[in-house]
């Protein structure tokens, strides 16, 4: 017997019928909701008894019949027992199809996630930008290889996925796949974005994330220094090649935009402003927020440089850009010709602009913030609390005001 389950065998007699037997059938009640399915086994009246819900008798057929009717019983308590052993949410609707052989295909994991990622991949520079779908696609697969390296399967059901599957989900991606802190959350993060479909979709019903915490560690963004980015300016470099880059990257220090957003700047985008001069007009690919930013004399001067350049004419675009993969790896030459001593990415360019550029020479920060195209000011607060230097410069002069008599 299970708990708020009530079966209960009876005769139902057809309206108007002459058949000497009748029916049995069985009702189902769980938590208040019932359903009647014919057992397939007939009886005449003077042989059932109504209190033992059972054929009364001793012949062979009477055993017979109350034999099936104990294996309907039967079945029907295998199958809420197998849908309570599945995680599935109990209905009298689901016992009545279950026990019918009428079963849903179970909404599995990896199709939910193929799904998404491909209308992700179908809105590619339009609402996502390339990289949006690399992530989702190695999450993906981070999350495949886990599921073959802790449960040996391929793919589950997602209303199997539980609090202790992301627990260990992230500890996978920290011991086996050596990610850090921060890499592991923003995977454990993507999975969310996936279990936020399953709940929106009604496939499961109790957020696994509930009582899981993301704590992601603050890191301290590197950035050039005054002297490091005049170092560069001033450099001179054999290769056209590494000249260019150099050029394209110094144009992001002084501007604060990103790889992508670089790469997508057109002409049009170069506008006169209130003031009359020069501004950058444009949106952030990563978050489509508008970024308004005046051009420093040295971003004039490398828009002018490569104005001519035919790929410029020939695409349209405002500066002539090398691939990601391939700016950062002339970066890291021009870095070792500089004598500077970082690991240099075309992402640096961005917190020089938003440290040495704009907050250690006293730009507020929410003009800042409005500049690189931040949704929070938190976000642009993290560089104002690494910037020891203007710390430094700012006590120096408290300092001097204090030694004056």
């Amino acid at each position: 017997m299970i708990n708020n389950v009530a079966i209960l065998f009876y005769l139902k007699k057809r309206t108007n019928s002459q058949e000497e037997k009748i029916p049995v059938y069985v009702r189902i009640t769980y938590d208040g909701q019932r359903t009647e399915l014919a057992t397939g086994q007939k009886i005449q009246p003077k042989f059932w008894n109504p209190s033992e819900e059972r054929a009364k008798g001793k012949s062979d057929a009477v055993n017979k019949l109350n034999a099936e009717l104990n294996a309907v019983e039967l079945k029907i308590n295998d199958t809420i027992r197998y849908l309570k052993d599945c995680g599935e949410e109990l209905t009298i609707e689901k016992i009545k199809n279950r026990f019918q052989g009428k079963t849903e295909k179970p909404i599995m994991l990896v199709d939910v996630f193929k799904e998404h990622n491909r209308k992700v991949a179908a809105l590619v520079n339009q609402e996502f930008a390339p990289a949006t779908v690399t992530r989702y696609e190695t999450t993906l697969k981070h999350t495949q290889d886990f599921m073959l390296w802790k449960y040996k399967i391929n793919d589950i059901r997602v209303k199997q996925i539980d609090h202790r599957f992301i627990s260990e989900f992230e500890f996978y991606l920290r011991s086996v796949r050596k990610c850090n802190n921060n890499s592991a959350l923003k995977y454990i993060k993507n999975f969310g974005k996936i279990v936020r479909i399953c709940l929106a979709s009604g496939w499961i019903t109790i957020n696994p994330f509930l009582n899981y915490k993301i704590r992601i560690k603050k890191v301290d963004r590197p950035f050039l220094s005054r002297e490091e980015l005049e170092t560069m300016a001033q450099k001179t470099f054999v290769s056209s090649r590494l000249e260019q880059v150099r050029d394209i990257f110094l144009f992001s220090c002084y501007t604060g935009l990103a790889y992508i957003d670089v790469q997508k700047l057109k002409r049009s985008e170069i506008v006169s402003g209130h003031d009359g001069e020069q501004w950058i007009f444009t949106s952030r690919q990563k978050t489509d927020t508008p970024s308004r930013i005046p051009l420093m004399p040295y971003a004039l001067g490398v828009i002018e440089k490569y104005r001519d350049h035919p790929q410029c004419e020939m695409e349209g675009r405002l500066l002539p850009i090398l691939t990601n993969q391939k700016m950062n790896a002339y970066l890291k030459e021009i870095a070792d010709l500089c004598g500077i001593d970082k690991d240099l990415t075309f992402h640096i360019a961005r917190h020089t602009f938003a440290t040495t550029v704009t907050l250690l020479n006293g730009v507020p920060i929410e003009s800042v913030s409005k500049m690189l195209g931040h949704t929070n000011i938190k976000t642009t607060q993290h560089y104002a609390r690494i910037l020891d230097l203007k710390v430094g410069e700012d006590m120096g002069a408290l300092r001097k005001k204090l030694q004056t008599p």
